[in-house]
């Protein structure tokens, strides 16, 4: 019964997102407080694992980049309210689940094939919104055939 309530608590924290594989390239922009100020950092690089838990709101997703020569991951939880919005900029194509072997690769090894996209593939799976029920029309008489 716990398990039954809490997962209905979770469909409520539950933003609109895009859908987040392995391979894409995204751009998470992400708000931080410093003191009292509070502004919004945008971490941008490859998606490179994902991890769905128990609960729809228990989405994890690991996003990489190289910075100054040095490998940084961040793993964001895709339904916090910390995050603002993301971005998805490239979609690469990949065989992987997980895409933890380009942590041993740098320079060219470590590229990824992108794969051509459309712009509906970026759409965020936003409610659908209530449809009005069309009148039933009722079927003619069926005539005998001869």
């Amino acid at each position: 019964m716990t398990g039954i309530a809490l997962f209905s608590q979770a469909e409520k924290m539950m933003k609109a997102r895009p859908d987040i594989k392995p391979g894409f390239t995204v751009r998470v922009h992400q708000k931080v407080q410093e003191g009292d100020k509070e502004r919004v950092q945008i971490f941008e690089g490859l998606v490179i694992g994902v991890h769905k838990g128990h609960s729809p709101s228990d989405f994890n997703f690991t996003v990489r980049r190289i910075a100054s020569g040095v490998g940084v991951e961040k793993i964001f939880p895709l339904h916090s309210p910390l995050i603002e919005k993301i971005e998805v900029k490239k979609v690469a194509k990949v065989r992987r689940a997980k895409l933890n072997f380009l942590r041993g690769r740098s320079g060219k090894s470590a590229r990824i094939s992108e794969r051509f996209t459309n712009s509906d593939e970026f759409a965020v799976a936003a409610a659908p919104a209530p449809v009005a029920e069309a009148p039933k029309v009722e079927d003619a008489p069926m005539e005998a055939v001869k």
